[in-house]
């Protein structure tokens, strides 16, 4: 839009015309022309409103007069007014006297006319004429504030510009939108244009079905600097605007695409927009122009990351980044790159640290075999997996850039300062982000290795994600790196470890990485924090889960090819078979049983049951439960003081007082949902060691018997409540009482635990089966004990969901829910809820229906107050 411009301006004595040039200096030439015989007004060509920088050559009517515009490329731009059959009617002869006053004067001359064409935009005039006046304020404005200035000092002149925005002709809404662009970029008018109305216009300007790509760039721009403002960006981002926004993302136009993105990448930088802006689908949309196939506009691809950026700030919104294939990469500056150095001269390997081997002793005559990898390798063994292939793709560029020292720069030019090393982050595409995560573990700058440390953990989102993670070896360079004595560095890496190792492809390597010394060092040490013991025991439980290869057998096996991947956590060579490697794995596995069963480290579980937090007693109390089957006479723990540590978890703070105040519902719910966990673990520890005869010498029962009832009557969640029960029933079985149905452990198991969890089953439609199980069962059990299991079924709730099943249920199920709700009903106080549950019009239509159970149905009938 940099060509000239010539606006017409008509006067009663004389005429005068205002050129405006785009350029930083803007320069004005008028001409003094007096007025000769007009001819008779028409209306201009469409293709004459079409934009000023198309055509060199330009001509149009205005109030009756014909000018032409000659080409602006000459030297000096000519002006010439065609009259009807006068072309060659040449100006008055004090035309050159003026002009040289207007090039002595010629920004107050321009400033003088404002007003006029102010006046233009008025609702009054012709279209034409207010399209022609806009355009000229339009370009006017361009000279910067000074020009802006002028225009604002005109009160009510944004109101006329908005309504521009409504015209059906492309050049006018550009020229407005442009306008508006021009005069929102100063701070000052910012809030004006906003408040006139300006984005509600532009939100229907950008609905029209088929608007030019120039109108949509103009108006999204004057969002671009709206969206500065943070309260306008709350606004924009709550408006419809945003989502065609987002569909702006799919424009052909890089100009749109650009100020789209920079638009949402102002939005982003409000934290309450985040929401809105997700929902939007923006995250994917933005995402693309980072992808390694997008070529496109730098600048683009500059707002997508800083949007992005931003959004991942939110730990949820990071993971669906993630997902997007994009990874978080820590800015830690060129210089601490300076000391990573590449191993030239050793024979290659893959990333993990897996040996290729040699299949020929000559060495080639350029030394090409000892730096080109694969070189010599067997045609047999040259098929990588593509998670193979991937790492060694990504950690040859990274390695490039790193000796090339070009590794965080932008465009290949230096940065005039380097980002300082605590909060700046990048997007790569997870092959480069991967390696690149990997490549900094090597280096020597702790601070970078901590940072770095931190990504992985928060990156290891998915299976992908940790296997390529694994394939880029930095599980050894992880476990390396737990010997520094810098306990920042550590807690990062144990993080890291903790995320890899709920895969249990990669759960294997870090075991067979010999990473059970470290974890033990870190156990013995009383003075480690509660954060790094929880990941140590998370990674040590994993480890020792006898589940894990029931796990990798049943869920790993069939997707992706994990099956293959476990086969090859020995290493990539195809000369070691599969009976080896199982062994190497078998013994691995052994030494890591051994290293567990030292009586430090049981020793320092124990006590981690009795004095910490229940998230580390429910951790501590399944790996003990771990060490069990691993040893079955148990004489290490047993040998502790497990009996007063049981003890301690058996009794927590939320249950001892029942007083417990808490600010807030979710509160007191999320610490019952902890000390559930907590106690489940330890019921399933102490069912185990029941078994042992020195255990039951060692302990009175009669106190684990008080503490267990106390808990199966508490509110911790009902699936917390099934192995204290299991627990109560066994201490029952090992005492005098016996297993009659007079016991009273058994009343309470089944009022507490086990009503409970057939109600529960009933309301889930999910599986017929299981829901007519459940219903058969409880008929039984309030059959043997009609008082006080109605009571039970009543105070659970149950009588909404019986109502619910005799409507639905199968036949077998319908006639047990109604002699429940038979048995129910003998209970005045149960009438109400069972009519507030419908049952009564479910009765009729089984009655009048004359199913099977019609005549339970009746009886049932009679007895509610109808």
């Amino acid at each position: 839009m940099g060509s000239t411009t010539i606006l017409p301006i008509h006067f009663n004595h004389k005429l005068l015309f205002l050129q405006h040039t785009a350029e930083p200096k803007t320069h004005f030439k008028f001409i003094n022309c007096k007025p000769s015989k007009l001819p008779r007004r028409r209306k201009p060509p469409a293709t004459a409103l079409c934009s000023y920088s198309s055509k060199y050559h330009h001509s149009y009517f205005s109030n009756g007069t014909f000018f032409k515009l000659e080409s602006p490329t000459l030297r000096g731009t000519a002006l010439t007014r065609v009259s009807g059959g006068d072309s060659g009617a040449a100006p008055q002869q004090s035309v050159g006297s003026d002009v040289e006053k207007v090039n002595q004067s010629s920004s107050s001359l321009g400033d003088s006319y404002v007003p006029l064409f102010i006046r233009m935009l008025g609702l009054d005039h012709d279209p034409l004429d207010r399209e022609q006046a806009v355009v000229a304020l339009w370009k006017y404005s361009l000279g910067g504030k000074q020009c802006i200035d002028n225009i604002m000092q005109f009160s009510g002149c944004i109101n006329l510009i908005i309504n521009l925005l409504k015209s059906e002709s492309n050049s006018a809404c550009e020229a407005a939108a442009g306008l508006l662009r021009s005069i929102s970029s100063v701070n000052l008018y910012r809030e004006v244009v906003a408040e006139s109305g300006a984005i509600e216009e532009i939100n229907g300007l950008l609905r029209r079905s088929s608007l030019a790509s120039e109108v949509k760039e103009q108006s999204i721009c004057t969002l671009w600097n709206l969206s500065v403002d943070e309260n306008l960006r709350v606004k924009i981002a709550n408006s419809d605007l945003l989502s065609l926004l987002v569909m702006s993302l799919d424009d052909e136009d890089t100009n749109v695409l650009e100020a789209a993105g920079g638009v949402l990448a102002n939005l982003a930088l409000t934290t309450s927009t985040h929401n809105i802006m997700v929902e939007a689908a923006a995250i994917p949309k933005l995402a693309k122009f980072l992808k390694p196939d997008f070529e496109g506009s730098k600048v683009i691809r500059k707002v997508a990351r800083n949007a992005l950026l931003e959004l991942a700030k939110d730990e949820y919104y990071r993971i669906l980044i993630i997902e997007e294939g994009l990874v978080p990469v820590p800015m830690i500056g060129t210089a601490a790159y300076r000391s990573f150095k590449p191993g030239l001269h050793t024979w290659p390997s893959l990333p993990d640290g897996s040996e290729i081997e040699r299949t020929s002793k000559i060495p080639s005559k350029f030394g090409a075999s000892e730096v080109l990898l694969g070189l010599n390798i067997d045609e047999k063994n040259t098929n990588l997996e593509e998670a193979k292939v991937n790492a060694i793709l990504g950690r040859t560029r990274q390695q490039f850039l790193a000796r090339i020292g070009a590794i965080e720069l932008e465009d290949g030019k230096k940065p005039e300062s380097e980002p300082p090393s605590d909060r700046q982050f990048t997007l790569l595409p997870w092959m480069d982000g991967v390696a690149r995560l990997v490549l900094i573990l090597e280096l020597e700058d702790e601070s970078a290795i901590s940072r770095a440390a931190e990504a992985i953990a928060d990156s290891s989102i998915n299976e992908h994600m940790r296997i390529s993670f694994k394939e880029a070896g930095a599980i050894k360079h992880l476990i390396r790196l737990l010997h520094l004595n810098n306990d920042t560095v550590r807690l990062a890496v144990i993080h890291a470890l903790d995320s890899l190792s709920v895969s249990n492809v990669v759960c294997h390597i870090i075991e067979a990485e010999d990473v059970m010394h470290p974890l033990i060092n870190i156990l013995k040490q009383s003075e480690a924090s509660e954060i790094f013991m929880e990941k140590t025991l998370n990674i040590l439980s994993r480890i020792l889960d006898p589940g894990k290869e029931m796990k990798a057998k049943f869920y790993d096996g069939p997707v992706n090819g994990s099956q293959k991947m476990l086969d090859a956590a020995g290493g990539w060579n195809t000369s070691i078979d599969s009976t080896d490697r199982m062994a190497e794995r078998q013994l691995a596995r052994t030494s890591t049983r051994e290293k567990v069963l030292d009586s430090g480290v049981i020793a320092r579980l124990v006590e981690t049951l009795k004095g910490s937090s229940p998230n580390l007693q429910r951790k501590a109390g399944s790996i003990l439960e771990f060490v069990t089957i691993i040893d079955p006479t148990m004489e290490t723990i047993i040998s502790t003081d497990i009996g007063s540590a049981l003890h301690a978890v058996f009794q927590p703070k939320i249950l001892n007082d029942m007083e417990f105040d808490v600010e807030e519902k979710q509160q007191e719910l999320y610490v019952l949902e902890e000390a559930g966990l907590a106690i489940s673990a330890a019921s399933r520890l102490l069912a185990k060691l029941l078994d042992s005869d020195k255990f039951r010498r060692t302990i009175e029962s009669t106190h684990f018997t008080k503490s267990l009832r106390k808990i199966l009557k508490s509110n911790i969640p009902l699936h917390n409540k099934d192995w204290v029960a299991a627990c109560l029933v066994k201490l029952s079985s090992l005492s005098c009482l016996g297993l009659d149905v007079e016991n009273p452990i058994n009343i309470e198991v089944t009022l507490y635990e086990t009503i409970p969890r057939l109600i529960e089953q009933i309301k889930s439609p999910l599986d017929p089966e299981a829901q007519e199980a459940a219903v058969v069962e409880l008929n039984r059990i309030i059959s043997e004990d009609v008082v006080d299991s109605t009571r039970a079924v009543a105070s659970q709730g149950g009588i909404f969901p019986l109502v619910k099943l005799i409507e639905g249920g199968r036949e077998r199920a319908v006639e047990a829910g109604l002699s429940i709700l038979y048995n129910l009903s003998m209970d005045i106080e149960n009438h109400p809820a069972i009519i507030a549950a419908g049952a009564v019009p479910a009765l009729r239509r089984i009655v009048l229906s004359q199913r099977p159970q019609w005549t339970r149905a009746l009886r049932l009938l009679r007895t509610l107050p109808t």
